[in-house]
């Protein structure tokens, strides 16, 4: 097949947001995504949870804790860092069906869930963290089908053989009489997902005496290092930056989730310098007291 011929194979172009819509009852496609994240996450969770010996049930337990606590830091998050846009009418700013979440927030609000939850239970945190990692990465590469649907979180204009078309009505101001932008939903999907991989080889893996061959608190580690290189890299090419400071259209904006994306390279990348150079166990919030030596 020539060339030319596969270019139009490599262009994106959203059929729009909706799966169908029958008079107000409608099924968006991101709802969608997401529900099925959710219930794949939930069977791959219990699975790898059984096979550290721990209760099948106890993942289907924390999901509705999980749940809830992302997707009220999701919007947390997302509000105080675009608090300009709500100031004026903060009712708007629990319209969440309006859109507007922040995967950092999603990420710190499951975290003190299940801090709280391994507490409650008595559980080893970092076990629990362990068996959760891969199902996020997965849930994050299908949920950034759910931006392609909505011709949202793209990046710059690109002339390039991939890309992603959006509608007029979709482009920043800047970039009205541009037509292609980086498909940034597809590189962050496409690395997710490779990390999802990469999370399941190493967890499954044991070594000669049977054991895990990773100790408790590596696979997490190596997701918060992981993640955080692709999406500190991808960040940088996305028109919709959370500004810590400055503005996007001003050119000094200060991108908030490259910083917490580093802060959180660099807490992986000393768990792992914990575990691995030093020799010890990390300190385990939900048995505080304790410190892990699986």
């Amino acid at each position: 097949m020539a060339p030319d011929l596969l270019l139009p194979l490599a262009t994106f172009q959203s059929p729009g947001p909706m799966v169908f819509q029958f008079g107000p009852f409608a099924i968006r496609w991101y709802g969608l995504l997401i529900a099925l994240a959710v219930l794949l996450g939930l069977w791959i969770s219990s699975e790898l949870a059984k096979s550290r010996g721990l209760d099948g049930g106890l993942i289907a337990d924390l999901l509705p804790l999980l749940v809830l606590c992302a997707v009220v830091g999701a919007r947390i998050y997302y509000v105080l860092f675009e608090w300009r846009q709500y100031q004026i009418n903060w009712l708007e700013a629990i319209q969440i069906w309006r859109g507007g979440i922040a995967i950092h927030g999603a990420l710190l609000g499951g975290l003190l869930a299940v801090i709280g939850f391994t507490r409650w239970k008595q559980l080893s945190f970092w076990s629990v963290m362990d068996v959760l990692m891969p199902s996020v990465a997965l849930g994050q590469a299908i949920g950034r089908w759910g931006n392609f649907f909505n011709s949202e979180a793209f990046g710059l204009p690109t002339e390039l053989p991939w890309k992603l078309f959006i509608p007029a009505a979709n482009r920043p101001e800047l970039y009205f009489d541009q037509s292609y932008f980086h498909p940034t939903f597809l590189y962050e999907s496409i690395w997710d997902l490779a990390l999802f991989l990469l999370l399941i080889v190493l967890f499954t893996r044991r070594n000669s005496e049977g054991n895990p061959l990773l100790p408790n608190g590596a696979i997490t580690c190596l997701y918060a290092l992981i993640y955080s290189m692709g999406r500190f890299w991808i960040e940088g090419l996305r028109l919709d930056p959370l500004c810590l400071s400055g503005t996007l259209i001003d050119g000094d904006c200060l991108r908030m989730a490259q910083a917490v994306s580093l802060l959180l390279a660099i807490a992986g990348a000393a768990g792992l310098a914990w575990l691995y150079a030093i020799g010890q166990g990390l300190p385990d919030p939900g048995r505080p007291r304790e410190t892990s030596q699986e």
